[in-house]
């Protein structure tokens, strides 16, 4: 376990430096200061006591509920996305560390097929896009398991008066944090493979961000090992330029032959390394 903790050190230290400074609102009020015209970069509830930013996500819904294109939201994810790609994920959204934190706890665990991860694009386009046009509500964030966590567990906590209020909207949603926190024991990362919009978006951009994995195919043996310390379950050495790569660089420490690394850049943008599979492929 100590050795876990140790090999990640670096990683994690960035990922909680940066929930506490996206919450440093200690208060049981929600903060509605300027700084929640800006956003934190990974999922983070606005009605969370402890929010200092607003999460893009629930902006762009917002925007949308109210038949407004999200021009600032939508150029926000654009840039981080070009600039980045899904990294935020692995390194700055809390709500994806906590389910490797959770993942830890020793149990059974599953291995679900990566053929399934689309499903978030799915969610993306029906509760993210097509119900807040059609019903003027923000509905992922009604269900959202991060907001449940953050901010709807809290504010009832915190705030006697809103007991007397709760309906079915907010067991269903305390439904679904349960089996959030169940699965993410068992399965690598469930909500954010299967699940969030936002991981969604900002895997649109892994093709063409500037930050990418390289594969040496010379050097690549196929032994799985980077698969198997991948908090996402990705064969990297096969699809480096996957949608659900977190760029946590798990895979780069746990090759054997150093065959993978890091590639920051505009011209890896355009033209990425090819696995071994990916070039026999070509022939």
């Amino acid at each position: 376990m100590f050795t876990w903790l140790y090999k990640r050190i670096a990683r994690y230290s960035i990922l909680i430096a940066s929930f506490f400074a996206g919450n440093n609102y200690f208060h049981k009020t929600i903060y509605q200061g300027k700084l929640k015209g800006f956003f934190f970069p990974g999922l983070n509830c606005y009605a969370c006591p402890l929010a200092r930013f607003s999460c893009p996500l629930g902006s762009m819904q917002n925007f949308i509920a109210v038949k407004t294109f999200p021009v600032y939201v939508l150029g926000f994810m654009g840039i981080l996305g070009i600039m980045l790609g899904r990294l935020v994920c692995g390194w700055v959204c809390p709500f994806g560390f906590f389910q490797e934190i959770l993942y830890r706890i020793k149990s059974l665990k599953i291995r679900v097929s990566q053929k399934h991860s689309y499903s978030k694009y799915l969610i993306l386009f029906i509760l993210a896009i097509v119900l807040p046009i059609l019903t003027s509500e923000p509905w992922f964030c009604k269900l959202c398991p991060a907001g449940g966590i953050e901010a709807g567990i809290p504010m009832v906590a915190l705030d006697t008066s809103l007991r007397n209020l709760i309906g079915i909207l907010f067991y269903i949603k305390m439904a679904i944090v349960v089996i959030l926190v169940s699965s993410s024991i068992l399965i690598k990362r469930p909500f954010c493979r299967f699940v969030c919009p936002l991981g969604a978006i900002y895997g649109i951009f892994n093709k063409f961000t500037f930050f990418k994995i390289q594969v040496d195919e010379n050097k690549c043996i196929e032994c799985y090992a980077c698969q198997n310390v991948c908090p996402m379950d990705i064969e990297i050495f096969k699809v480096p330029e996957s949608v659900d790569c977190i760029r946590c660089g798990e895979c780069i420490k746990a090759c054997p032959t150093n065959a993978l690394s890091f590639k920051y850049g505009i011209y890896s943008s355009f033209k990425s390394p090819l696995s071994k599979n990916a070039n026999k492929s070509t022939l």
